[in-house]
């Protein structure tokens, strides 16, 4: 028998209380909390210069001697060793910098392939090792949520956090009335400093506009306001119990239902304090133990990631902030997703813009991919699609891009860099975090499914949404999966293969990237 509230919510099977389906009552006036959220970015970014250069002053005292250490002593020796140095005396000071710039350092340790693997190992340890709070602070503030001596509501609390993170840390404990459950617990003094740190951000921004290529493609002074809004969202425990909530019941309606979402206690949930539901399992960087519990990884990853999109394209809501701290895979193969803090939220036109997007990749129409795009807010609306499509050569066969020089690569990434600024291209918050989930999942397939043939993955996940939404798909997008066949040829070209190529392994893309590393070691040191 489950739970009477699987009815409605992707939770485990029985857990340890039973959630009404109707709001809980710390859930009241929620909606205006998001409103005024985007209004206390404002406010914050408006507390004055003085304050914002006194933390840039703290901020070169900081990250200023691990550089100059780097380049006066380590830069000569061997790049694994010097990167690693480099990369570990920054993990500490962004440490002592606070959670600005550890929550920082976490977008960074998701970004394996783009950034060092040194600094991206590094700063992993940013997720769920950083310095806890001492405990008589933790118990201060839970009582203070409370409105009462801890010992009224908990039974047992455990000293030692199982996870210390840039805003809360996370203890085991027991309620009164003999539930086991995992207490989240807000850092103090948190709004003071994020609201320095992001006056340093919105005042050294616009003077990144076009000086360095890949910030400007993001739009730095967009960045600072898409961070503004997760950092300032994530400091309210209530916000997350709600979004918890709400992915819960859009997972419910998968068929499958391959992910579980904790659930948050129906009382004990205020904006510095969450007590949720206690859940395990094997961590998602440990392939291996679990195909020797006998866990098909390989099918673990499938329906995760067919459960995420059916997030994303169908009820416009999904985590965030994907990495291999926040997912535990369980003995039956179910992923249960943890810290909600950052959730993609998108309204009835964005959510059918990215239906478009990634309907129209996998029967590469890159016309309906740019139109899409526009929609989303990535390019301005007014420039003619088939103007941006000429630009960035998009109607051009793809070329393998490990045949190519360095330079002949330079020379397109500069291209392309070019038109985009001219373009006043960015990415919008919500592509953003979705992108940076997909990142995440390029790493997953390492570990839980090394061997398996990318194309066939694609084509497979493509296959069944157009099996199963065919007739939803058409209704939403015009376009009708019947009239036209699903193909690879567009998912090559973004991965940089040629149209010839029959398959590819993760391995295979490791191989690659090594090969492209070496090209622009090569050419930087000529």
């Amino acid at each position: 028998m489950t739970s009477p509230d699987n009815e409605f919510g992707s939770f485990s099977d029985c857990g340890p209380w039973i959630l009404p389906e109707t709001a809980p009552e710390w859930a009241a006036g929620l909606q205006n909390e998001r409103e005024k959220l985007k209004n206390d970015y404002n406010r914050i970014l408006a507390a004055g210069k003085i304050r914002a250069f006194a933390r840039l002053l703290q901020l070169a005292w900081r990250v200023g001697p691990p550089l100059a250490i780097w380049y006066f002593l380590d830069k000569k020796k061997p790049k694994n060793v010097s990167r690693a140095l480099l990369a570990r005396r920054l993990r500490k000071a962004f440490q002592k910098l606070g959670p600005t710039y550890i929550k920082l350092g976490q977008i960074i340790s998701s970004g394996e392939g783009i950034f060092p693997k040194e600094l991206v190992s590094e700063f992993k340890l940013l997720r769920d090792r950083v310095p806890p709070e001492k405990f008589k602070t933790v118990k201060k503030v839970i009582g203070e949520e409370l409105g009462s001596q801890t010992s009224n509501v908990f039974s047992f609390i455990d000293k030692t956090p199982i996870a210390a993170a840039s805003i809360a840390q996370v203890h085991l404990a027991r309620l009164k009335t003999g539930e086991e459950v995992a207490v989240k617990v807000r850092r103090p003094k948190l709004e003071f400093l994020v609201r320095n740190d992001l006056s340093v951000m919105e005042t050294v921004a616009p003077y990144l506009v076009g000086k360095i290529p890949i910030a400007a493609l993001a739009n730095p002074p967009a960045l600072v306001e898409l961070f503004a809004e997760t950092v300032l969202e994530e400091l309210d425990f209530r916000l997350e119990a709600e979004n918890m909530l709400d992915i819960a019941k859009a997972l419910a309606k998968s068929e499958h239902r391959a992910i579980i979402v904790p659930r948050p206690h129906p009382v004990f949930v205020t904006k510095r304090l969450l007590v949720m539901e206690k859940l395990e399992g094997f961590y998602f960087e440990e392939g291996e133990k679990m195909r020797s519990a006998g866990i098909d990884t390989e099918k673990v990853l499938h329906e995760g990631v067919v459960s995420f999109l059916e997030g994303v394209m169908l009820h416009g809501v999904f985590h965030g902030d994907l990495h291999g701290g926040n997912l535990f895979v369980q003995q039956d193969g179910r992923i249960a997703l943890l810290d909600f803090g950052i959730t993609g939220r998108l309204d009835p036109a964005k959510r059918q813009a990215f239906l478009r997007l990634i309907i129209s990749a996998t029967i590469n129409n890159v016309t309906n991919q740019v139109t899409a795009l526009q929609e989303l807010g990535a390019f301005p609306g007014d420039i003619p699609t088939d103007q941006i499509v000429k630009d960035l050569r998009l109607d051009e066969p793809s070329a393998d891009v490990t045949q190519m020089s360095a330079a002949e690569l330079t020379d397109q990434l500069k291209e392309l860099t070019k038109h985009l600024l001219d373009y006043g291209a960015h990415i919008p918050k919500e592509l953003m975090l979705f992108v940076k989930n997909m990142l995440f999942l390029d790493s997953a397939v390492g570990n839980l499914a090394p061997e398996i043939d990318i194309f066939q993955e694609f084509t497979s996940i493509a296959m069944y949404f157009a099996t199963r939404y065919s007739s939803y798909i058409v209704e939403q997008t015009g376009i009708n999966l019947k009239e036209n066949p699903i193909t690879t040829e567009g998912f090559k070209s973004s991965l940089g293969v040629s149209q010839d190529t029959e398959k590819l392994t993760y391995q295979d893309i490791r191989q690659r990237r090594d090969i492209m590393r070496k090209k622009f070691q090569s050419k930087a040191e000529q």
